[in-house]
């Protein structure tokens, strides 16, 4: 499942550099791009934005359903070997 960022977003910055996916932009709050978000599986084993969030604003997204599978086979498909 995707992840998105709640209004509680601060817009500090602390998210957009460890994305492995460029899935973060800037907005208000920073929006999440589900295409691209695969919760940093096939490139970390936590997801990297969760974890560097000083307010705890990242949720899994109920709009973007999908298994561990479906999200490596996008971290694939976005990183081509």
């Amino acid at each position: 499942m995707a992840l998105y960022i709640t209004d509680e977003c601060i817009i500090c910055d602390a998210c957009v550099v460890p994305c492995p996916n460029q899935a973060i932009s800037r907005g208000q709050p920073y929006v999440i791009d589900p295409e691209k978000c695969t919760e940093c599986v096939g490139a970390h084993d936590e997801k990297q934005c969760v974890k560097v969030c000083p307010v705890d604003c990242i949720l899994p997204d109920p709009n973007h359903p999908e298994r561990q599978g479906e999200l490596l086979a996008k971290y694939k498909k976005l990183h081509p070997a």
